[in-house]
């Protein structure tokens, strides 16, 4: 009897332990879904190649990806490739650049001199770059750039990243024979397509992880060396054969535009330029955007 009167005292105390049970748990709350990471942006670097007045194909290169949403992190330029590249690096879009091409004379790059090095100062092409880039240095503008040049006496490759913007690139585009030396720092420096026609590896040592190469080289052709500067040109591309080949397959893409029979010296000849490198830019684009895809998986994969 008085086990049964305790049990019915119980009964209250473990409903209410029940209750209170109840309130703590409650009822199961729905499964929120966690938002998945934004995959790494890879560093892309474009690193535009030399080939004097072809140069210009650049320009609708950096058109076509700018306008699809590619925007280069890093760029290097050798010869040709470090004027645009320079400018491009300063914050000149493809537009601009397209604009200013346009606009451009000759002989606003051009100091003829009587000398056994060379025809060409070299001033007026350092002045004109200065001029653009607003005299800032290298180290400050708007995206990091490298003009790659050859050092002459030593035949080595310097990557110029530092310093007067204006001597790096007339550096990296003095061609032998045809710009005098530059001299800095009381070294001389002659064009970097010697050692670097397209500067890839240069790129790469700057950080980035996926490079884009637009490749203008002149390609050594039977019978096209009949004068002093046709056979001067020639030579320059036999032996720039190796070291072009040494570059490219750093790339993760090369872009080629259709220029190799347009002159060095014809600046008639850019608004074409500038078509063909707008038209291999375009083809190459949905590779382009695969493989930065796929390095963007890899590189949230290797996290």
């Amino acid at each position: 009897m008085i086990a049964r009167r305790t049990l019915l005292r119980l009964v209250p105390l473990l409903a209410l332990v029940s209750l209170s049970a109840c309130s703590v748990v409650g009822p199961a709350k729905p499964e929120v879904a966690v938002p998945a990471k934004p995959l790494p942006k890879p560093k892309i670097a474009l690193a535009l190649g030399g080939g004097a007045a072809k140069g210009f194909a650049h320009i609708g290169v950096i058109k076509v990806l700018e306008s699809h949403g590619i925007v280069p992190d890093i760029v290097t330029g050798t010869s040709a490739g470090s004027v645009v590249g320079s400018l491009y690096a300063a914050g000149y879009n493809g537009l601009q650049l397209q604009s200013m091409a346009i606009k451009l004379d000759e002989s606003n790059l051009t100091d003829f001199t009587l000398s056994t090095s060379g025809f060409i100062k070299g001033d007026k092409l350092a002045a004109f770059v200065n001029q653009a880039v607003g005299n800032r240095p290298l180290e400050k503008l708007g995206k990091p750039f490298g003009a790659v040049a050859t050092e002459l006496d030593s035949g080595q490759r310097v990557v110029f990243r530092q310093g007067n913007t204006g001597q790096a690139v007339r550096a990296s585009a003095s061609i032998p024979n045809v710009f005098l030396p530059a001299v800095i720092a009381g070294k001389r420096y002659v064009d970097g397509g010697l050692v670097s026609p397209v500067p890839v590896s240069a790129a790469r040592e700057m950080g980035a992880d996926f490079v884009i190469a637009v490749d203008i080289s002149a390609r050594p052709r039977a019978g096209s060396a009949t004068g002093f500067l046709s056979i001067f040109d020639q030579s320059i591309n036999i032996m720039n054969v190796t070291a072009l080949a040494q570059e490219l397959k750093q790339a993760d893409v090369v872009i080629r535009p259709q220029v190799q029979n347009m002159g060095s010296t014809s600046f008639e000849d850019r608004h074409q330029a500038i078509l063909e490198g707008e038209k291999v830019a375009l083809q190459a684009l949905p590779l382009i955007q695969k493989l930065v895809q796929q390095k963007s998986v890899a590189m949230a994969a290797a996290r």
